[in-house]
């Protein structure tokens, strides 16, 4: 009687939610599927032409959408390396010994709570007027200039900002992990002799991979996905130098009409995203190690 009751319960809670996902994503995305096989122009009133395979073999001659493929692998990389890089050395930071470690925590989580567009049009107003005028009085003007006009700097503005908004992100994580470290295996490492830094890789880290796997995964998806901050901060400018997967098959639906060729879009970059982030998981759970 117990067990049904748990099940009714269960049940209660977890068809709505079950309900709301099936509708809100999974039938979308096979009908996103099945129009990546037609031409259509999105208009419920004209037709849709079934074309097979042609949509996919198109978006592999488009060099505008390779080149968005290829901006958006370069953001990835650099944006994945430098937030986890800053959330862990926040994370070292926040909880050492420290009086100002509770103030710390709350100044580098900030940026988290801020939109991306309203952090976009934050950011383009540092890089327009605040890096100018820096420029100009510091006479450092190859280093501080409006790099949103410039196609090999606009790309690292987005990285600059996107590490901005979720090293403190990515720090809370760290933080939780580094908490789960046994402090007896610390204080046995340091009567043994260990120093700092042979206790930060030999203990540390390979005892916060679990918390690698999780911090790689979102920023990982969360570096693929971009768009709101990319819309704000750059529009895909200069001269598309920008233009990430998100954005080139949002103009491709909206902007251009192509829905079908759009949609194909879409569904290839479900698989790239798909296929990194396992991939990622993957790899980086064989490397964890329990106590």
């Amino acid at each position: 009687m117990k067990k049904r009751k748990d099940r009714l319960w269960f049940a209660l809670f977890t068809l709505p939610l079950l309900f709301i996902f099936t509708t809100v994503v999974v039938i979308p995305f096979l009908f996103g599927i099945a129009y990546s096989f037609v031409q259509w122009d999105g208009i419920p009133a004209n037709p849709k032409v079934f074309v097979g395979l042609d949509n996919y073999i198109q978006l592999f001659q488009d060099e505008r959408f390779l080149a968005s493929a290829w901006h958006t692998l370069k953001f990835t990389i650099l944006a994945v390396l430098l937030v986890n890089v800053f959330g862990l050395a926040f994370s070292l930071f926040v909880t050492a010994k420290l009086r100002v470690r509770n103030l710390a925590r709350t100044m580098f989580f900030m940026p988290n709570l801020i939109g991306g567009l309203i952090l976009g049009y934050i950011w383009q107003f540092i890089f327009t007027d605040a890096m100018g005028y820096i420029g100009e009085s510091t006479g450092l003007t190859n280093v501080f200039f409006n790099w949103l006009l410039d196609s090999q700097f606009a790309l690292f503005a987005m990285v600059v900002v996107f590490t901005w908004q979720f090293a403190g992100y990515t720090m809370i994580i760290y933080v939780a992990g580094l908490q789960g470290v046994p402090d007896e295996l610390i204080e046995a490492s340091k009567v043994d002799g260990a120093n700092w830094w042979h206790r930060l890789t030999k203990i540390t880290l390979p005892l916060l991979m679990p918390a690698f796997t999780i911090c790689l995964f979102l920023t990982l998806s969360g570096a693929f996905k971009i768009y709101d901050v990319n819309l704000s901060l750059t529009r895909g400018g200069p001269n598309n130098a920008t233009e990430m997967f998100a954005m080139n098959i949002f103009n491709e639906i909206f902007a251009y009409g192509n829905y079908g060729l759009g949609q194909a879009k879409a569904v290839l970059f479900f698989l790239v995203v798909a296929v990194f982030t396992l991939t990622q998981v993957f790899l980086t759970k064989k490397r964890e190690v329990q106590y």
